[in-house]
């Protein structure tokens, strides 16, 4: 080889191994629970473990490259479509191995730690979703189009996902507060803490969540508690059952404010439960009631 052509063949040996350090980077992302996840080239074949993360996959551009999910995933409808490889209580770790993912994608909320480890422990990527932020949410989406390489999509979803939050901040930044109750369940009778993302849709809209300051996530509570707290509001979403008033109970109490200004509301049972870019819509329509309620008092 003359030094000419050796020159030539390690200038391009220095740019193919730049190229590649790049490609590697572009190709790593930090999880939920703090793990780099780095794959060496887009995943193509992924599993979804909960209804949230295939909908953030979906978001993302990814939604071809998703053989499997986790049972509930209906949306989008093409998802319901997919094999299910199990749910919150049990995976099918058998499944999920013969179906040879590049990349599975777990939520810390409902996923088993042990379970999934033992499919790191085969060499299986395992990429944790915990969103408990609006832009939790955006950097999630982010973060798994870097992983199956719809960076492009993912980063233009996300950047309108966040314009969407920051337009109701910038409306509702202003306006009268107004003391809310969520109520996630009536038996037992269940709500929400502050780090619960529903809260944070709450205080986007100018409201106070009146059980803020419970230290679980989603609690559970007496009906002498929401009395004594006395909110002005009171919003729940059900389980989608339209024949059923999930409300219903609280009008035997007239005093209460809600009550007494007629600020009882439901709100569409799959906007605002699951930490996705549906929440914007689930907000903006939480919003919206929340004025209701404010021309009531």
């Amino acid at each position: 080889m003359t030094t000419r052509a050796f020159r030539v063949w390690g200038t391009m040996a220095m740019v193919l191994a730049l190229t590649a350090s790049v490609s590697a980077a572009d190709l790593c992302a930090t999880d939920a629970l703090e793990r780099d996840v780095c794959l060496s080239e887009p995943a193509r074949r992924v599993v979804s473990l909960s209804p949230g993360a295939t909908e953030l996959l979906f978001s993302a551009g990814a939604g071809n490259s998703v053989v499997a999910v986790s049972a509930w995933s209906d949306f989008p409808p093409q998802a319901a479509a997919l094999p299910q490889v199990g749910d919150a209580n049990r995976l099918d770790l058998e499944a999920i191995v013969s179906l040879a993912p590049d990349l599975v994608v777990a939520w810390t909320d409902g996923n088993s730690r042990a379970q999934l480890d033992r499919l790191a422990d085969l060499g299986v990527p395992v990429f944790w979703l915990a969103p408990r932020t609006f832009g939790d949410i955006a950097r999630s989406v982010e973060s798994l189009g870097r992983l199956t390489g719809y960076t492009t999509i993912a980063d233009r979803e996300a950047q309108a996902f966040r314009s969407g939050i920051e337009a109701l901040e910038a409306r509702y930044r202003d306006v009268p507060g107004l003391r809310v109750f969520y109520q996630v369940w009536d038996q037992p009778l269940m709500t929400i803490n502050a780090e619960e993302l529903i809260s944070k849709a709450i205080a986007l809209c100018g409201g106070t969540n009146v059980f803020a300051d419970l230290p679980r996530l989603v609690p559970r509570i007496s009906v002498e508690t929401v009395l004594a707290a006395d909110p002005e509001v009171i919003v729940t979403a059900g389980r989608g059952d339209p024949g059923h008033d999930w409300l219903a109970s609280w009008k035997a109490y007239p005093a209460l404010a809600a009550v007494a200004s007629g600020n009882l509301y439901r709100v569409s049972p799959s906007l605002l439960q699951r930490p996705t870019f549906r929440m914007l819509e689930g907000a903006r329509e939480l919003c919206a009631i929340l004025e209701r309620a404010r021309a009531r008092l």
